[in-house]
């Protein structure tokens, strides 16, 4: 029999509760977990380490035995074509499992880095395989993640193949923003960002020169500025417009099917 639907937290008290993942259940998880549910997934983490900046996690094709959550920090998935040219293709923040598809696939098709200096939770496959077997409930709340990460990567798309230069950083600053206040990172309109106009032009396929004078643009307009590392979203319901953005494909308020 599951606990008490009473017998759930859903606030800022998960950090203290639950220091390996509880920004994941703060945000990602979109649903109310019991206590015991979130005692086995935190307790599933039974390792937690550090990691430099720019530093390569997992190469794509290497077979993997853990998947990994992010406590601190941001991370990148991207896939680098012959010549040695990167696209980004998702950017996560504390709270995300990062490669929790690679538990039943065994291993991944694109890289993963970091951006600045990271903590991560590391969670071993075969604990994942007895969370399957014995926790059904909890089993749904991580097929759940990774339909939230799936809905991103179709968003992704939509934004570099409709989207003009503007609008694409637009929209990715919309969306950095909703995902960060979910985790209560992010808060009238400003969160920090790690990333370099580099790493902008790989997360959408612009140059660095494009980015550098669309920057420059929306801050003329007065919608948002970036500067050294710092975000802040001048006029949140005018970049929205400009990035065509709306957050329902994040899910933020539907919960999971739980039986009982």
């Amino acid at each position: 029999m599951r606990d008490d639907p009473t017998d759930t937290v859903n606030t800022q008290d998960d950090l203290g509760q639950f220091p390996r993942t509880g920004r994941f259940l703060m945000g990602r998880s979109r649903m109310r977990m019991t206590l015991e549910e979130r005692r086995v997934l935190e307790d599933a983490a039974t390792t937690v380490k550090d990691y430099p900046a720019r530093h390569h996690l997992v190469r794509r094709g290497e077979p993997v035995e853990t998947s990994m959550m992010l406590i601190e920090g941001y991370v990148t998935r991207y896939m680098d074509d012959r010549e040695g040219y990167r696209q980004l293709v998702s950017v996560h923040i504390p709270g995300d499992f990062v490669d929790l598809h690679g538990f039943p696939t065994g291993r991944l098709d694109h890289d993963i880095g970091t951006l600045g200096p990271v903590k991560m939770a590391l969670f071993d496959h075969q604990t994942l395989v007895g969370i399957t077997e014995q926790h059904p409930a909890l089993t749904r709340f991580l097929w759940f993640a990774t339909l939230i990460d799936a809905a991103m990567h179709r968003e992704w798309i939509f934004r570099l193949g409709r989207l003009g230069a503007e609008g694409r950083l637009a929209h990715f600053f919309c969306e950095l923003y909703a995902r960060l206040e979910m985790v209560g990172l992010a808060r009238d309109g400003k969160f920090d960002l790690p990333l370099t106009q580099p790493d902008l032009a790989e997360a959408c396929g612009l140059t660095g020169v494009h980015v550098n004078r669309t920057l420059r643009t929306l801050r003329e307009r007065a919608l948002l500025t970036f500067k050294n590392g710092r975000v802040e979203i001048l006029d949140h319901r005018g970049l929205c417009a400009v990035a065509e953005f709306a957050s329902d494909y994040l899910y933020s308020d539907v919960g999971v099917w739980k039986a009982g």
